[in-house]
């Protein structure tokens, strides 16, 4: 999956292609065709490569950990960009392939890559996923304008095909428009929302206390069920992560999102993706630094011994 632009030293975080004993790796998913404002996703998992080459060693100062030396960079997935059906049905064997020899984590792209991976994992682990979704948007729409499937459609379409768990979904960060179906969907399927109205003046792990809370609780009734990191970077506010394609304003902080994935580290997580990052609309690498640091994070956080799946132990949780 490597292409030949890819070979120059310009892979996340500098690390070498993903091998077979590689725990950890990252792809691009470099697709942009559900886009509903502002095209651009597709170089978005370029631009966080670029991005992340700034972490150096990459020494994360909370865990003390580097993910360099069990991280690898399987490139970008091969892709048609002629339609979704066709995006979606060449990811398929691509997706299974990789996250059956690594813990992967997924460069976007737009929010419609994340329903084939969430089919892709429950095939694997042949049970439905828990999903911590950051997000501006509910992303809980019932067709795409006019079509059935998009960007904004994947949680409906998720949790109608049975691939996640629903009193185990949290979504964090919304604050779009939309008709009250639309925005209290989650809630209404029997999952957790805390808007960003609901997360002003929560920073520090402290302050977010409750809300961090509310979320280990709610795994720990289910069983502890693996969990998919589905992060949008449109969660965050357009000062911080003016580059991409559908910005709101009122978000999240890159400070409460960090705090979030530091202290949810130890969750049995299988997996993540970071989508919506558009550099064509960015400033200052401003959001696709952010996109590495929060992908770094979370990387960091399996290192030190979070509790997240293996390959080799599909059934473990």
């Amino acid at each position: 999956m490597t292409s030949f632009a890819f070979l120059s030293n310009n892979s996340f975080l500098k690390v070498p292609a993903a091998g077979g004993a590689t725990p950890y790796a990252v792809a691009g998913v470099a697709w942009d065709g559900s886009v509903t404002n502002r095209p651009g996703a597709r170089f978005g998992p370029r631009a966080i490569r670029s991005a992340s080459h700034m972490l150096c060693d990459a020494i994360h100062p909370h865990f003390n950990v580097s993910p360099i030396g069990s991280l690898g960079d399987a490139g970008d997935l091969l892709l048609p960009n002629t339609s979704l059906a066709g995006m979606r049905e060449a990811m398929g064997p691509q997706v299974d392939a990789l996250i059956r020899a690594h813990h992967m984590c997924w460069l976007g792209g737009d929010h419609s890559i994340t329903l084939p991976f969430l089919r892709a994992y429950k095939a694997w682990l042949g049970r439905p996923l828990a999903v911590i979704h950051f997000d501006a948007h509910c992303d809980t729409w019932q067709d795409h304008f006019g079509e059935p499937s998009g960007h904004g459609t994947w949680v409906y379409e998720a949790m109608q095909e049975g691939l996640v768990i629903n009193e185990c979904f949290t979504q964090l960060g919304i604050r779009s428009s939309g008709t009250r179906e639309a925005r209290e969907y989650v809630r209404d399927q029997g999952g957790l929302i805390f808007t960003a109205r609901d997360l002003r003046g929560l920073e520090s792990p402290a302050q977010l206390s409750g809300v961090l809370a509310a979320i280990r609780e709610r795994l720990a009734a289910h069983g502890s069920p693996p969990v998919y990191l589905s992060l949008d970077i449109d969660c965050l506010d357009p000062a911080f992560a003016p580059g991409t394609g559908t910005p709101e304003p009122g978000g999240m902080s890159s400070a409460q999102v960090l705090s979030i994935l530091e202290e949810l580290a130890e969750l049995p997580f299988v997996g993540m993706d970071c989508v919506e990052v558009s550099p064509p609309y960015d400033h200052a690498e401003l959001t696709s630094q952010a996109a590495a640091a929060f992908v770094w994070t979370y990387l960091c956080g399996r290192v030190r011994g979070g509790g997240s799946l293996t390959p080799a132990t599909p059934s473990s949780s």
